[in-house]
Protein backbone atom coordinates (compact mmCIF):
# COMPACT_ATOMS: atom_id res chain seq x y z
CA UNK A 1 0.00 0.00 0.00
CA UNK A 2 1.36 3.31 -0.77
CA UNK A 3 2.04 6.32 1.29
CA UNK A 4 -0.51 7.99 0.01
CA UNK A 5 -3.30 5.64 0.22
CA UNK A 6 -2.34 5.49 4.22
CA UNK A 7 -2.76 9.30 4.71
CA UNK A 8 -5.29 10.16 6.73
CA UNK A 9 -7.26 12.82 5.65
CA UNK A 10 -9.48 15.73 7.27
CA UNK A 11 -10.43 15.49 10.85
CA UNK A 12 -9.12 11.93 10.95
CA UNK A 13 -5.40 13.95 9.79
CA UNK A 14 -5.63 16.32 12.55
CA UNK A 15 -6.51 13.67 15.17
CA UNK A 16 -3.50 11.37 14.17
CA UNK A 17 -1.34 15.01 14.33
CA UNK A 18 -3.18 15.44 17.90
CA UNK A 19 -2.02 11.57 18.74
CA UNK A 20 1.55 11.96 17.95
CA UNK A 21 2.36 15.21 19.39
CA UNK A 22 0.94 13.50 22.92
CA UNK A 23 2.85 10.32 22.72
CA UNK A 24 5.89 12.06 21.33
CA UNK A 25 6.16 14.67 23.94
CA UNK A 26 6.06 17.29 20.92
CA UNK A 27 5.47 21.06 20.82
CA UNK A 28 4.63 22.11 17.61
CA UNK A 29 5.55 25.65 16.42
CA UNK A 30 4.12 28.01 13.60
CA UNK A 31 5.54 31.09 12.16
CA UNK A 32 2.92 34.00 11.54
CA UNK A 33 3.88 33.14 7.83
CA UNK A 34 2.14 29.94 7.80
CA UNK A 35 -0.77 28.42 6.68
CA UNK A 36 -3.86 28.89 8.87
CA UNK A 37 -4.52 25.71 9.74
CA UNK A 38 -1.12 25.04 10.94
CA UNK A 39 -1.30 28.23 13.00
CA UNK A 40 -4.35 27.15 14.31
CA UNK A 41 -3.27 23.42 15.78
CA UNK A 42 0.49 24.97 16.65
CA UNK A 43 0.94 25.39 20.33
CA UNK A 44 2.91 28.09 19.67
CA UNK A 45 2.30 30.88 16.88
CA UNK A 46 4.99 34.13 16.96
CA UNK A 47 8.24 35.21 15.52
CA UNK A 48 11.33 32.46 14.46
CA UNK A 49 13.03 33.27 17.67
CA UNK A 50 10.19 33.76 20.01
CA UNK A 51 9.36 30.67 18.98
CA UNK A 52 12.96 28.79 19.28
CA UNK A 53 13.28 30.34 22.88
CA UNK A 54 9.54 29.22 24.08
CA UNK A 55 9.93 25.64 22.72
CA UNK A 56 13.49 25.47 24.87
CA UNK A 57 11.59 26.69 27.79
CA UNK A 58 8.93 23.72 27.74
CA UNK A 59 10.12 19.82 28.57
CA UNK A 60 9.23 18.46 24.97
CA UNK A 61 11.37 15.64 23.85
CA UNK A 62 10.72 17.08 20.27
CA UNK A 63 9.87 20.32 18.59
CA UNK A 64 8.39 20.15 15.00
CA UNK A 65 9.15 23.42 13.89
CA UNK A 66 6.60 25.04 11.03
CA UNK A 67 8.79 27.49 9.00
CA UNK A 68 11.43 27.24 7.25
CA UNK A 69 15.06 25.94 8.15
CA UNK A 70 17.23 28.64 10.02
CA UNK A 71 14.67 28.88 11.69
CA UNK A 72 14.47 24.83 13.01
CA UNK A 73 18.45 25.35 12.60
CA UNK A 74 17.89 28.02 15.90
CA UNK A 75 15.70 26.12 17.80
CA UNK A 76 18.17 23.30 17.23
CA UNK A 77 21.06 25.64 18.42
CA UNK A 78 19.23 26.52 21.35
CA UNK A 79 17.59 23.07 22.31
CA UNK A 80 20.41 20.68 21.48
CA UNK A 81 19.01 17.98 23.50
CA UNK A 82 15.87 18.10 21.63
CA UNK A 83 14.98 16.28 18.12
CA UNK A 84 13.89 19.28 15.95
CA UNK A 85 11.84 18.43 12.70
CA UNK A 86 11.08 20.25 10.10
CA UNK A 87 8.28 19.38 8.09
CA UNK A 88 9.93 20.01 4.14
CA UNK A 89 13.75 20.72 4.50
CA UNK A 90 13.22 22.69 1.25
CA UNK A 91 11.56 25.35 3.09
CA UNK A 92 14.38 27.63 3.05
CA UNK A 93 15.02 31.30 2.56
CA UNK A 94 16.25 33.74 -0.28
CA UNK A 95 18.14 35.57 2.75
CA UNK A 96 19.86 32.83 3.13
CA UNK A 97 20.59 31.19 0.29
CA UNK A 98 21.69 35.13 -1.17
CA UNK A 99 24.88 34.81 1.58
CA UNK A 100 26.90 31.37 0.89
CA UNK A 101 29.15 30.85 4.04
CA UNK A 102 32.50 30.59 1.78
CA UNK A 103 31.17 34.24 0.17
CA UNK A 104 30.59 35.63 3.40
CA UNK A 105 34.22 34.34 5.26
CA UNK A 106 35.99 36.19 2.24
CA UNK A 107 33.75 39.19 3.06
CA UNK A 108 34.67 39.65 6.36
CA UNK A 109 38.28 38.62 5.63
CA UNK A 110 38.53 41.75 3.11
CA UNK A 111 37.41 43.85 6.17
CA UNK A 112 38.86 42.93 9.31
CA UNK A 113 38.33 46.69 11.21
CA UNK A 114 34.24 45.57 11.12
CA UNK A 115 31.91 43.40 13.27
CA UNK A 116 29.35 41.44 11.62
CA UNK A 117 25.87 42.33 12.93
CA UNK A 118 24.39 39.47 10.79
CA UNK A 119 20.16 39.22 10.42
CA UNK A 120 18.76 35.94 11.68
CA UNK A 121 17.81 34.98 8.35
CA UNK A 122 20.83 33.54 7.65
CA UNK A 123 22.26 29.72 8.00
CA UNK A 124 24.10 28.40 11.29
CA UNK A 125 27.69 28.63 9.29
CA UNK A 126 27.06 32.66 8.61
CA UNK A 127 26.00 32.82 12.27
CA UNK A 128 28.92 31.16 13.84
CA UNK A 129 31.07 33.66 11.76
CA UNK A 130 28.98 36.52 12.95
CA UNK A 131 29.75 39.01 15.91
CA UNK A 132 26.05 39.58 17.32
CA UNK A 133 23.22 38.54 15.56
CA UNK A 134 19.59 40.67 15.16
CA UNK A 135 16.24 39.96 14.78
CA UNK A 136 14.18 42.73 13.06
CA UNK A 137 13.05 43.72 16.85
CA UNK A 138 15.52 43.77 18.26
CA UNK A 139 17.92 44.98 15.64
CA UNK A 140 17.46 48.92 16.68
CA UNK A 141 18.17 48.35 20.41
CA UNK A 142 21.89 46.05 19.95
CA UNK A 143 22.84 48.61 16.72
CA UNK A 144 22.01 51.76 19.48
CA UNK A 145 24.78 49.84 21.65
CA UNK A 146 27.78 49.85 18.97
CA UNK A 147 30.01 52.42 19.52
CA UNK A 148 29.90 55.01 16.55
CA UNK A 149 33.58 54.57 15.70
CA UNK A 150 32.72 50.91 15.41
CA UNK A 151 32.77 49.80 11.33
CA UNK A 152 29.86 47.39 10.66
CA UNK A 153 28.81 44.65 7.92
CA UNK A 154 25.28 44.05 8.46
CA UNK A 155 23.89 41.41 6.26
CA UNK A 156 22.13 39.30 4.52
CA UNK A 157 19.60 41.69 4.25
CA UNK A 158 20.27 45.06 2.28
CA UNK A 159 16.51 45.97 3.21
CA UNK A 160 16.76 45.81 6.70
CA UNK A 161 20.20 47.01 6.91
CA UNK A 162 19.61 50.18 4.64
CA UNK A 163 16.46 51.20 6.85
CA UNK A 164 18.89 50.77 10.01
CA UNK A 165 21.48 53.42 8.36
CA UNK A 166 18.90 55.56 7.60
CA UNK A 167 17.22 56.16 10.21
CA UNK A 168 20.48 56.03 12.84
CA UNK A 169 22.80 57.56 10.22
CA UNK A 170 25.23 54.73 10.61
CA UNK A 171 27.48 54.25 7.85
CA UNK A 172 27.78 49.93 6.89
CA UNK A 173 28.69 47.73 4.33
CA UNK A 174 25.58 46.23 3.36
CA UNK A 175 25.58 42.53 2.26
CA UNK A 176 23.76 42.69 -1.01
CA UNK A 177 20.14 40.04 0.12
CA UNK A 178 16.64 40.71 0.04
CA UNK A 179 13.65 38.57 0.59
CA UNK A 180 11.59 37.75 -2.09
CA UNK A 181 8.85 38.21 -0.24
CA UNK A 182 9.19 42.02 0.51
CA UNK A 183 11.06 42.80 -2.82
CA UNK A 184 7.63 41.61 -4.44
CA UNK A 185 5.46 44.14 -3.00
CA UNK A 186 4.71 47.22 -5.70
CA UNK A 187 4.80 50.99 -4.66
CA UNK A 188 2.43 51.83 -7.42
CA UNK A 189 -0.32 49.49 -6.87
CA UNK A 190 0.58 50.18 -2.81
CA UNK A 191 -0.35 54.32 -3.78
CA UNK A 192 -3.53 52.98 -5.72
CA UNK A 193 -4.60 50.91 -2.62
CA UNK A 194 -3.91 54.06 -0.53
CA UNK A 195 -6.09 56.07 -2.39
CA UNK A 196 -9.15 54.18 -2.06
CA UNK A 197 -8.25 53.95 1.94
CA UNK A 198 -6.94 57.31 2.82
CA UNK A 199 -7.77 57.16 6.56
CA UNK A 200 -5.71 53.36 6.88
CA UNK A 201 -2.00 53.16 7.95
CA UNK A 202 0.64 51.29 6.44
CA UNK A 203 2.65 48.89 8.43
CA UNK A 204 5.61 47.82 7.02
CA UNK A 205 8.16 45.30 7.51
CA UNK A 206 11.96 46.45 7.39
CA UNK A 207 12.39 43.41 4.85
CA UNK A 208 10.70 45.86 2.62
CA UNK A 209 12.64 48.23 -0.28
CA UNK A 210 12.29 51.85 0.74
CA UNK A 211 9.86 52.50 -1.94
CA UNK A 212 7.28 50.47 0.68
CA UNK A 213 8.72 51.80 3.91
CA UNK A 214 9.14 54.92 3.09
CA UNK A 215 5.17 55.45 2.95
CA UNK A 216 4.42 52.86 5.78
CA UNK A 217 3.02 54.61 9.12
CA UNK A 218 4.56 51.99 11.08
CA UNK A 219 7.55 50.02 10.67
CA UNK A 220 8.42 46.87 12.59
CA UNK A 221 8.58 42.90 12.91
CA UNK A 222 5.51 40.54 12.40
CA UNK A 223 5.13 40.97 15.88
CA UNK A 224 5.69 44.20 16.04
CA UNK A 225 3.15 44.75 13.50
CA UNK A 226 0.42 42.06 14.86
CA UNK A 227 0.99 44.84 18.29
CA UNK A 228 0.34 48.05 15.87
CA UNK A 229 -3.10 46.26 14.15
CA UNK A 230 -4.30 45.59 17.85
CA UNK A 231 -3.50 49.26 19.47
CA UNK A 232 -4.19 51.86 16.11
CA UNK A 233 -7.34 53.46 16.25
CA UNK A 234 -8.80 53.22 13.02
CA UNK A 235 -10.99 50.43 11.50
CA UNK A 236 -9.12 49.53 8.59
CA UNK A 237 -5.05 48.71 8.38
CA UNK A 238 -2.94 47.98 5.15
CA UNK A 239 -0.46 45.33 5.88
CA UNK A 240 3.03 45.41 3.81
CA UNK A 241 4.31 42.22 4.81
CA UNK A 242 3.65 37.90 4.29
CA UNK A 243 -0.18 37.79 4.36
CA UNK A 244 -0.68 35.02 6.22
CA UNK A 245 -0.15 37.58 9.63
CA UNK A 246 -3.35 38.99 8.62
CA UNK A 247 -4.80 35.36 9.97
CA UNK A 248 -3.50 36.68 13.63
CA UNK A 249 -5.08 39.69 13.48
CA UNK A 250 -8.63 38.68 12.11
CA UNK A 251 -8.84 36.35 14.46
CA UNK A 252 -7.75 39.04 17.72
CA UNK A 253 -9.10 41.96 16.22
CA UNK A 254 -12.50 40.73 13.62
CA UNK A 255 -14.05 44.29 14.14
CA UNK A 256 -11.09 45.58 11.83
CA UNK A 257 -10.09 45.10 7.95
CA UNK A 258 -7.09 44.40 7.26
CA UNK A 259 -5.67 44.83 3.43
CA UNK A 260 -2.88 42.79 2.03
CA UNK A 261 -0.74 45.29 0.39
CA UNK A 262 -0.09 44.56 -3.37
CA UNK A 263 2.09 43.39 -5.72
CA UNK A 264 3.02 44.21 -9.44
CA UNK A 265 -0.64 42.45 -10.40
CA UNK A 266 -2.73 44.83 -7.86
CA UNK A 267 -3.20 41.75 -5.16
CA UNK A 268 -0.73 40.11 -2.32
CA UNK A 269 -1.05 36.50 -3.49
CA UNK A 270 2.41 37.34 -5.47
CA UNK A 271 3.43 38.05 -1.61
CA UNK A 272 3.28 34.72 -0.29
CA UNK A 273 5.99 32.94 0.58
CA UNK A 274 6.71 29.95 -1.36
CA UNK A 275 9.31 28.06 1.07
CA UNK A 276 6.85 28.54 4.26
CA UNK A 277 4.03 27.05 1.87
CA UNK A 278 5.69 23.90 1.62
CA UNK A 279 4.74 22.98 4.56
CA UNK A 280 1.21 21.05 5.14
CA UNK A 281 -0.47 19.19 7.69
CA UNK A 282 0.16 15.92 5.79
CA UNK A 283 3.97 16.64 5.52
CA UNK A 284 3.85 17.80 9.88
CA UNK A 285 2.22 14.70 10.39
CA UNK A 286 5.07 12.26 8.54
CA UNK A 287 7.52 14.35 10.44
CA UNK A 288 5.97 13.51 13.75
CA UNK A 289 5.40 10.11 12.88
CA UNK A 290 8.70 9.08 11.49
CA UNK A 291 10.95 11.98 13.22
CA UNK A 292 12.86 12.85 10.13
CA UNK A 293 13.76 15.28 8.54
CA UNK A 294 15.89 15.94 11.11
CA UNK A 295 17.97 18.62 12.05
CA UNK A 296 21.61 18.22 13.48
CA UNK A 297 24.44 20.59 13.49
CA UNK A 298 27.74 19.47 14.87
CA UNK A 299 28.40 20.66 18.05
CA UNK A 300 31.40 22.99 17.68
CA UNK A 301 29.60 24.53 14.75
CA UNK A 302 26.25 24.89 17.18
CA UNK A 303 28.43 26.66 19.65
CA UNK A 304 30.26 29.21 17.47
CA UNK A 305 26.69 29.94 16.08
CA UNK A 306 25.07 30.05 19.65
CA UNK A 307 27.87 32.87 20.92
CA UNK A 308 26.48 35.45 18.14
CA UNK A 309 23.28 34.33 19.72
CA UNK A 310 24.02 34.56 23.21
CA UNK A 311 25.67 38.17 22.41
CA UNK A 312 22.12 39.40 20.28
CA UNK A 313 20.33 37.97 23.73
CA UNK A 314 22.59 39.75 26.39
CA UNK A 315 22.52 43.15 24.32
CA UNK A 316 19.05 42.55 23.80
CA UNK A 317 18.56 42.73 27.48
CA UNK A 318 20.92 45.30 28.00
CA UNK A 319 23.24 43.26 30.05
CA UNK A 320 26.38 43.93 27.15
CA UNK A 321 28.56 47.57 27.48
CA UNK A 322 29.43 49.50 24.86
CA UNK A 323 33.06 48.52 25.19
CA UNK A 324 32.29 44.83 25.21
CA UNK A 325 32.26 44.84 21.50
CA UNK A 326 34.83 45.22 18.63
CA UNK A 327 36.34 43.73 15.31
CA UNK A 328 38.02 40.51 15.31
Amino acid sequence: MSEVSKMPVGDDLLAEINRLRKERNAVILAHYYQRPEIQDLADYVGDSLQLSQMAAETDADVIAFCGVKFMADTAKILSPEKIVVLPDMDAGCSLEDSCPPDKFAAFREAHPDHIALTYINCSTEVKALSDVIVTSSSAETILQQIPADQKIIFGPDRHLGGYLSRKFDREMLLWPGVCIVHEAFSETELLKLKEEHPDAPIAAHPECPPTIVDHADYVGSTSGILKFAKEFPGDTLIVATEPHIIHQMEKALPEKTFIGAPGADGNCNCNICPYMALNTLEKLYIALRDLEPRIEIEEELRLKAKKSLDAMLDMASGTVGKGDLGAR
